[in-house]
């Protein structure tokens, strides 16, 4: 396991740093570390986004209408849908923000469940490894859990009817990927790619600038690598 320390070393660490002492480092503290991350950035993204505005107020992972069926404005309109577009789009990410915070419990429990393997493979990944670390978790029971909170959430607005019937013939006409063509699972599926986003941005936080992280394990098993 020890080698695995190094690997964090090769990292973060920049060129001209000077030589690394690890003595005071132990194993477990090096898994800890790395597990204390992933709390932190699967803890920050929930709290980001399930909250009001967290999906609709961040360009970054705000869920659009599918592209097909914003480039078909006046089609929109011939089935009715025209002034309804934008109260559509508001539903859809209050939908993800409400389901959202249901993904913390499973995020956490993926972290205890991190074997040395895993270990191994988040901190010899890219910038991103521990995200998909958790993609690769979680990605089934999240949508799982999402699934059924969103259809209760779309269910209050009477246009997630109106939304499946058009996107129905737009699919069948090829105009929609089949994937889109109903309003649950594609707000289901927009809420995991935002969450898996923001999480992504996390880890590559905690990576570019691990002293600077407040808490003190995080500090003491990455930040030592600087020194």
């Amino acid at each position: 396991m020890r080698h695995i320390v190094l690997v964090l070393l090769c990292m973060v660490a920049s060129p001209d740093s000077h030589a690394v002492s690890l003595s005071d480092l132990s194993d477990k503290e090096a898994v800890s570390g790395l597990k204390e991350a992933l709390n932190q950035g699967a803890t920050s993204a929930v709290g980001k986004l399930g909250k009001q505005d967290g999906f609709l107020g961040n360009p970054q992972v705000k869920i659009p209408l599918p592209d097909s069926l914003q480039k078909a404005d006046h089609v929109l309109s011939r089935f009715g849908m025209g002034k309804y577009t934008q109260e559509l789009e508001v539903s859809m990410n209050r939908a993800a923000e409400l389901a959202v915070p249901e993904a913390k419990t499973l995020l956490l429990n993926a972290v205890k469940q991190m074997t040395v393997q895993d270990a191994k493979n988040i901190l010899t990944g890219g910038n991103t490894a521990a995200t998909d670390y958790f993609r690769g978790k979680t990605s089934q029971p999240l949508a799982e859990k999402f699934l059924p909170i969103v259809r209760q959430a779309t269910a209050k607005v009477q246009l997630a009817q109106k939304y499946d019937e058009f996107a129905g013939k737009a699919a069948r006409f090829h105009l929609l990927d089949e994937k889109q063509a109903n309003l649950e699972q594609y707000v289901t599926q927009k809420a995991l790619d935002g969450l898996f986003y923001m999480i992504g941005e996390e880890e590559k936080a905690i990576r570019a600038d691990p002293v600077g992280q407040a808490n003190k394990l995080l500090k003491k098993v990455f930040g030592s690598l600087l020194n």
